[in-house]
């Protein structure tokens, strides 16, 4: 019986100190645009918890599947964000060459440390590592016509693949893809003027693809539907 009542706090103990580390700190977006134009872009953080967090946080490339150096500099790249306080992460772009005809997509990495608290009882202390998407716009192509590219996707049903092509300069990023009111859970994002196609061997007959793509913003457009 003991043994059960000191599992039992135990485990509450852990439950309680989760849900604690579960407010951690706010990113104050889910993607961001670095307009080409413009001499930086930034990012809000938030610390609503009652002790202060370690923030690391960096610009990292994944167009070509290994993980390198971008041509982004954060700062502060490491700073303290004390209890209830904000800050802003200035995103500048450092060179590199990248397309001036269509976007580029690269990860920003913000990695929230706990304080060390001395303590006589067991702390379960967790390290939260959030990504978010950074796509740069070059000069010259508008939000507004940002805004429409998920209404010019292309689709049609080739063997017992789902094909989509996007002939726009701008990345899509899914919410929802459906092919006769069926779910397609790989479907992520699809790069600008490229093809992308998903297996339906799955889905019984034909019909009709839907599909919603996230804003700028990190809102919802409309639902798009296409009888094939």
């Amino acid at each position: 019986m003991k043994t059960w009542k000191a599992l039992i706090f135990a485990v509450s103990t852990v439950w309680l100190t989760l849900q604690t580390a579960q407010a951690g700190v706010v990113v104050g977006a889910t993607r961001v645009i670095y307009n080409g134009g413009a001499r930086e872009s930034s990012l809000n953080l938030r610390n609503p918890d009652k002790s202060p967090y370690l923030i690391q946080s960096w610009v990292e490339n994944t167009q070509t599947g290994v993980h390198s150096k971008a041509p982004f500099l954060m700062t502060p790249p490491l700073f303290r964000l004390d209890a209830g306080k904000e800050n802003v992460l200035r995103i500048v772009r450092t060179g590199g060459q990248l397309p001036d005809n269509q976007e580029s997509v690269f990860w920003i990495n913000v990695i929230s440390i706990p304080a060390n608290e001395k303590s006589d009882k067991n702390l379960l202390q967790i390290t939260v590592k959030t990504q978010i998407k950074l796509f740069y716009r070059p000069e010259g192509l508008s939000a507004q016509l940002a805004e429409q590219a998920y209404k010019a996707l292309e689709f049609k049903r080739v063997g017992n693949q789902l094909q989509v092509h996007n002939p726009t300069p701008f990345y899509v990023s899914f919410y929802e893809l459906k092919y006769a009111d069926k779910t397609i859970d790989e479907a992520k994002m699809i790069a600008p003027n490229s093809t992308q196609q998903w297996s339906i061997s799955n889905i019984a007959g034909t019909g009709s693809v839907s599909w919603q793509a996230i804003t700028d913003y990190g809102g919802l457009t409309p639902v798009l539907r296409s009888t094939l």
